[in-house]
């Protein structure tokens, strides 16, 4: 029998698309008197949203307000937007800088082009400006990806191997939630880029540290050595939220993930049948870079969103989502309603900074991140959550500490016995700021004046006057003429 010939699709139709209808930007300082508005209208297509989301975040900026709907072939949505200090955007170079992150970049362009154009899914990461890097870019990189339970001095075991090794870490994220972990980490090694078998040596050892306290077979574990690709690498902060949901943190919440989540994180869905819409409601304590944690979770489960409002009431973050499943699946399940809400919850508390923090700078030299967490972890400090990077000759870090039990404030004693024996030309700063609260996220909430919601109650199907829906819809129609005009 003659088999049956199908219609072609050229793999690379959604950059066509992107050249010919190249999105539009305006960036908008007048509207608001607290804010910037960064106004996108772009030629619809899948994971854009993300994309967009991305491109903000990894420009250091804080998103207070936003509004989002796609129409069939086109998405308009409109950002507010601070720096980090709360301030509206004036510096004509970052205003260049936004207006340049969304125009899509030529296939040809060279790697430095490349650089400036974070909004790409596999684009090298350009983490903010407290633990920034350029070196994941280099040839000479190689990742290592770990998820597994969680336990101190976890981190400081795989520095301390990798130190061993001669592998020279340029930077390094590292994520706890509900007793598991996970770590991304990007090191030097000449030899690992070009030799399989010095990945295989650097993966068995890696692998060899984080199972020597595993419970026995049925203890999950993953460890990933992988030298440099062309195609590029999905954003790290993304890849960990991906590592941590495979890993299933969001199944079985220990005693002290629940309780947090039960007073912090608030989901409900339910269905708009008139529309053919799910929605999505999220409630959470406002911090930064809250939307692209929660538009990962709901790309990475396969959903569409369609429309959306974000805004902030008081210290409260307020999340209203209209998704349809990419396959046409349904939310009608209990179950898959369970799985959706637990996700997010999980996404939305993976980032939530318990702990005091610590920030760590010196100048870089080989085995630095294996003596300062060797330093925490033999002192009783574990650690909840951990940024670090080189700058040039540089290395910044920020980590977030608790006591080994992980429930109880940090002995000040423990912090200066720190302090004293991670040793000269290391400058080690106690953030006495609440974790979770910069002066600038304090300072975005008091210029907020919220979105007008009359509760959090649940959303019903008939759409209730106080939901931040209504006052989407509203926005809606006003979006094209905003951006067009």
């Amino acid at each position: 029998m003659r088999g049956v010939s199908e219609a072609y699709f050229d793999p690379d139709f959604d950059a066509l698309i992107d050249r010919i209808n190249p999105p539009g930007v305006v960036v908008d300082n007048e509207t608001c008197e607290d804010c910037t508005l960064v106004k996108v209208d772009s030629a619809n297509r899948d994971g854009i949203l993300l994309e967009m989301v991305q491109v903000l975040t990894d420009l250091d900026l804080l998103i207070s307000k936003s509004y989002i709907s796609s129409d069939g072939g086109w998405l308009m949505d409109v950002f507010h937007v601070t720096d980090q200090l709360g301030n509206k955007i004036t510096d004509r170079g970052m205003i260049h800088s936004i207006q340049q992150s969304f125009t899509p970049a030529p296939k040809s362009a060279s790697p430095r082009h490349h650089h400036h154009h974070h909004h790409h899914q596999q684009s090298e990461y350009n983490s903010d400006s407290a633990c920034c890097t350029c070196a994941a870019a280099t040839t000479t990189t190689t990742t290592i990806e770990v998820a597994a339970a969680d336990r101190p001095g976890l981190l400081s075991e795989i520095a301390a191997v990798l130190a061993a090794l001669g592998c020279r870490v340029s930077s390094c994220r590292a994520w706890t939630h509900n007793s598991r972990a996970a770590a991304v980490l990007d090191v030097h090694d000449r030899a690992a880029a070009v030799d399989p078998r010095r990945l295989a040596d650097i993966e068995q050892q890696v692998r060899g540290v984080v199972g020597a306290h595993s419970d026995g077979p049925g203890d999950r574990m993953r460890v990933a050595v992988s030298s440099p690709s062309p195609s590029g690498r999905v954003h790290t902060e993304r890849r960990l939220h991906q590592m941590m949901r495979e890993d299933g943190d969001y199944e079985e919440m220990t005693t002290a993930a629940a309780a947090a989540a039960a007073t912090e994180t608030r989901v409900t869905i339910d269905r708009w049948a008139e529309r053919g819409y799910w929605v999505v409601g999220v409630r959470s304590l406002d911090r930064p870079k809250l939307l692209f944690d929660t538009v990962c979770a709901l790309t990475d489960m396969r959903y569409v969103v369609f429309h959306a409002a974000v805004g902030s009431h008081g210290h409260l973050a307020i999340q209203e989502y209209y998704i349809r499943h990419k396959d046409g699946c349904s939310l009608d399940s209990e179950s898959e309603r369970r799985r959706v809400t637990r996700c997010l919850v999980a996404a939305v508390e993976r980032r939530v900074s318990h702990g005091l923090r610590l920030d760590v700078r010196a100048i870089d030299r080989p085995g630095l991140l294996s003596d300062v967490t060797r330093v925490f972890r033999e002192n009783g400090l574990s650690l909840a959550r951990a940024e670090c990077a080189t700058r040039g000759e540089r290395a910044v870090g920020t980590f977030y500490v608790t006591d080994a039990s992980g429930c109880r404030e940090v002995d000040p004693k423990a912090v200066e016995a720190v302090r004293r024996e991670v040793g000269g030309g290391i400058v080690l700063e106690v953030n006495k700021d609440a974790p979770s609260r910069s002066p600038a996220e304090k300072k975005i909430r008091a210029q907020t004046h919220g979105i007008g919601i009359g509760s959090a109650s649940s959303l019903e199907e008939a759409r209730p006057r106080n939901s931040l829906g209504s006052i989407l819809w509203s926005q809606i129609e006003r979006l094209s003429g905003f951006i067009r005009s």
